[in-house]
């Protein structure tokens, strides 16, 4: 029994830590339990039941199918278990979800035992995660005359699975937890760098936070007994940032409720709250678990006696508190009237948006995929019957304004919906089951992917899916142990799952470590295709993508769908021209200043970016798109010129292409499949038979912005403003400053050049700038340390290929090299370049680090804290966004350059250049979608 010694081994251990035994989701280990079991004298009998009924894995885990075949022997007499009699044996079939259990169900429902046959079948009624294996099963059993079949499928044909389930309670009373003021990032909820425990989730439950709000939270938890815990970004929003599924499950395990006795750790629905809502990212993770977002509005903006906002000394407009929440406020929800009121009954807000007739289902099911996997059961048995399915579920929302063109999201979801009125054209605010043509999963979620997966029962991705890829970036910089313990499998099942991988399961490519979002980009074909990728910056410079928790991944890959409202969309366009100085991520930074300044308030907050950058190639589009995520928008769009899109569509042929050279094609063909859907959307374009795509010019926008270029005159940086006194204020991404503002005085200890915001340009304005300097002074020297990182091999290639990649390794004092990579994170820096393995790097935050305290100028996305950068007691870690020849030229310098040292220093270089479409763009009223 040497895998249950080890089992028991691993339980001291974990003890010591305080924590209990590890879930078990392997068959060997589940075949000595059961073995153990079947003693009636054995010592440890008594545990190895508690394990079998209470910490097996439920799904398509190995485990479970030898717990699911142990359950069936023990309904047919073939097996005797005193404390599992052929009763409970159904009902621990009943908590399985789906895969070996509901195979196990139709066994006993097809069989010869009519009275086991009928218990079987009231709990198969119970099941919504059923596959075309399982349902073909039934539809051939039906067909041959099954009577008890035929009462199952009428069953799912009136969703009875889904109408005898407990309504939702009328009223949710909840005790508030301040969990910090300010915009909260799942960061604080499920850190970076603790991302390799994501999988087990009582380990990284410890994370979330920190231990003092841990104990907070179960006081309140003992002092409130009837009370749900509500988590609150107090004059902020909750869980902005990336798109972490752990970071819900976090707030689920110390909050929520348990899922299942039988399932351990896996808690849903969490009730969370934001003075400004919810981010959209994190809103949809909480639907999935059935949970409740609330949009406080306890502060709001005070106004004169005209309406107008009154400002403070810094121009920022007053906040006046509406309603307390401080820790330990009782506040009562009602689902019915769909308000929250205090605990004497006073209305405080109207919570309409967070009790839609979708979101109260989510919450009676469980979750979302229930109610997902329940529609495409109800109409399996509707065509199965050849009958009309009765309406069970809430009817989609179907808007559409008569004589109001659409957007260009609009027409995506249009082009994609499924399930919607046919010839209904649909305007922004309906609800709509939209295919997915990419789908992307990224390494430190995938493993929670593979378990949504098991556990929803799926063993293959649905064949209307173009392109579905595994990276490997965002654990690519430290190959350490819990790397090499996770990556591996990971791969492996994906790839079994029908995915592309970064790294090959066989090891016979080599691994490719290439930033998600840069993949993704490449792989996506048509402007018209919808994306979903597990990271907040799945943004592509084609068609819509959104970023997405790890379950919604899972479901886009089992199922080819995701299910959401059409977002509004804010319009961007731009008019002036560009400074010679200037490059396009200063364009970026202006354009959400320019917003603020606009508008006052930031509107692109949950809407869609439609950015008519059309002249721009994918990879220097991208850096607008990509941004997106951090000015808080639910996704962009980029509309481009047809001989631009055309190009771009060329270059993610190419780049393909080298995937496939590299041996990286699956034995499924969708690498090749991808070229052929590329090489037909060029065809389309080029004969005029579907132009790029474009929004029809009487389409509504909830605001247009207008970029004036010319007012660009000196390089931009994104300041975290850590020492504001309003601390709602510091780690947004609001505070945008010229360079002028830093007077040459602010001191840079570290510059990074690298992240999903870089293109291959970017890396050649680092090699030109040190050939710059060196033909002035005769070398280089750095006074702070400069890390690069290319976000992509096909980049060093061409580096190597263009004599770029020389220069930089001339001045380099440390470079990757993948046959011996490192196997601890760098914890110091010395002042030199530092040439890095491709992938996320230091905007992860995971695996390499700054020094604390340390002040980062960065090319990157994030500048919260717990990513680049971390506090000291003296200091805090600042985190700054620039370009790329800033962030160079101020590690050189050790500061922030003036405007005349910045200018000289990119004179002759090529840096990335925009210049607006100056022709009108093609009408396309006449062509919806």
């Amino acid at each position: 029994m040497s895998l249950y010694t080890d089992y028991l081994n691993e339980i001291e251990t974990r003890k010591e830590q305080g924590l209990s035994p590890k879930p078990i989701d392997d068959a060997p280990l589940t075949e000595e339990v059961i073995a153990i079991i079947k003693d009636t004298g054995h010592e440890h009998r008594a545990d190895a039941l508690h394990y079998f009924i209470y910490n097996t894995l439920p799904g398509t885990t190995s485990a479970a199918g030898v717990k699911a075949q142990f359950l069936k022997q023990i309904i047919l007499g073939t097996e005797n278990v005193a404390e599992i009699t052929p009763e409970y044996a159904f009902e621990l079939l009943s908590h399985m979800k789906g895969g070996p259990s509901i195979e196990v169900l139709i066994d006993l429902v097809t069989g010869d035992d009519q009275a086991i046959a009928k218990q079987a079948a009231e709990v198969l009624k119970t099941q919504v995660f059923l596959y075309e294996a399982d349902t073909e099963r039934l539809k051939a059993a039906h067909q041959a005359g099954n009577a008890i079949v035929t009462e199952i499928i009428e069953s799912y044909l009136q969703a009875e699975f889904f109408t005898k389930l407990p309504d939702v309670d009328e009223e949710v009373e909840v005790v508030t937890f301040v969990a910090a003021e300010g915009d909260i990032s799942t960061d604080l909820l499920s850190p970076g760098n603790q991302a390799h425990s994501r999988a087990d989730r009582e380990l990284h439950g410890q994370c979330m936070i920190d231990e003092k709000a841990q104990k907070h939270i179960e006081e309140l938890k003992l002092q409130h007994p009837d009370a749900r815990v509500m988590l609150i970004a107090e004059k902020g929003t909750m869980g902005v940032g990336s798109s972490r599924m752990s970071g819900v499950n976090n707030v689920a395990l110390w909050t929520g409720k348990q899922a299942s006795p039988y399932v351990p750790f896996v808690n849903i629905a969490p009730v969370v709250a934001g003075t400004n809502g919810i981010s959209p990212i994190f809103l949809t993770t909480v639907g999935v678990t059935g949970g409740i977002g609330v949009d406080l509005k306890n502060w709001v903006k005070k106004v004169d006696e005209d309406g107008n906002a009154i400002l403070n000394n810094d121009g920022n407009p007053i906040l006046e508190q509406k309603y307390s929440v401080e820790t330990g406020t009782v506040l009562k929800i009602n689902t019915k009237d769909k308000k929250l009121y205090s605990e004497d009954g006073e209305e405080l807000v109207d919570m309409s948006a967070s009790f839609t007739p979708q979101k109260m289902e989510f919450m009676k099911a469980g979750g979302s995929y229930a109610i997902v996997f329940g529609k495409k059961l109800q109409t399996f048995a509707a065509e199965t019957l050849g009958v009309e399915a009765p309406l069970v579920f809430a009817p989609s929302r179907e808007i559409s304004h008569e004589g109001q063109g659409l957007t260009a999201v609009e027409k995506i979801f249009n082009a994609n919906a499924r399930g919607t009125t046919p010839g209904k054209v649909l305007h922004a605010g309906s609800d709509v089951r939209v295919g997915v043509n990419i789908v992307g999963s990224q390494d430190t979620t995938g493993l929670m992917t593979m378990q949504e997966l098991e556990a929803m029962a799926a063993t293959i991705v649905s064949p209307s899916v173009d392109g579905a890829y595994q990276s490997g970036c965002h654990t690519a910089s430290v190959w350490d142990i819990k790397a090499q313990a996770n990556t591996p499998r990971l791969m492996k099942f994906m790839n079994n799952f029908g995915l592309v991988t970064g790294r090959d399961p066989k090891g016979e490519y080599h691994a490719m470590t290439d930033v998600i979002h840069k993949v993704l980009n490449d792989i996506t074909v048509s402007d018209w295709d919808v994306i979903i990728g597990g990271d907040s910056h799945t943004r592509m410079s084609k068609g819509v993508a959104f970023g997405a928790d790890s379950g919604t991944v899972a479901l886009a890959l089992a199922t080819g769908e995701a299910s959401m409202p059409i977002p509004e969309s804010v319009k961007v366009t731009f008019k002036g021209q560009m400074a010679d100085h200037m490059d396009f991520r200063d364009v970026v930074h202006a354009t959400q200043a320019q917003m603020l300044e606009q508008h006052g308030d930031n509107v692109f907050q949950g809407r869609v970016i439609e950015v008519h950058i059309g002249t721009l190639l994918a990879d220097q589009a991208f850096t607008f798109t990509d941004w997106t995520a951090e000015m808080k928008a639910k996704a962009s769009v980029c509309i481009s010129d047809d001989e631009t899109l055309i190009g771009s569509l060329e270059l993610a042929k190419s780049r393909i292409q080298i995937m496939i050279d590299k041996g990286m094609e699956h034995d499924n063909g969708m690498l090749a499949s991808l070229i052929a859907k590329a090489d037909a959307r060029i065809a389309e374009i080029k004969s005029g038979e579907r132009p790029a795509l474009r929004p029809d010019a009487n389409a509504k926008y909830f605001a247009e912005v207008v970029v004036d270029l010319d007012a660009i005159v000196e390089p931009m940086i994104a300041d975290p403003d850590v020492n504001n006194v309003d601390v709602s204020k510091r780690y947004t991404h609001d505070t945008i400053r010229p360079i002028s503002f830093y007077k040459a005085e602010k001191h840079v200890d570290l510059g990074f050049v690298g992240s999903c915001m870089v293109h291959k340009g970017d890396i050649k304005i680092v090699a030109q700038m040190l050939r710059n300097l060196e033909a002035e002074h005769g070398e280089v020297t750095f006074k702070a340390p400069l890390v690069v990182t290319a976000p992509t091999y096909n980049i060093i290639d061409e580096l190597k290929e263009e004599g770029d990649w020389e220069i930089l390794q001339k001045y380099c004092g440390f470079e990757f090299d993948d046959a011996a990579p490192k196997t601890t994170a760098r914890t110091e820096y010395e002042n030199i370049l530092y040439l890095e393995r491709p992938g996320c790097n230091l905007c992860m935050g995971n695996q390499e680090k700054a020094e604390k305290g340390d002040t980062v100028l960065a090319t990157s996305t994030r500048l919260f804290q717990g990513r680049v950068v971390a506090d000291t007691a003296e200091k805090k870690g600042e985190s700054l966004l620039a370009s790329t020849p800033v962030v160079v030229l101020s590690a050189i310098l050790g500061r922030t350059p003036t405007l005349d040292e910045y200018i000289k220093a990119v004179d002759g270089i090529n840096l990335t250049k925009f210049a607006p479409p100056k022709k009108a763009p093609i009408d396309a009223l006449s062509v919806h979608y």
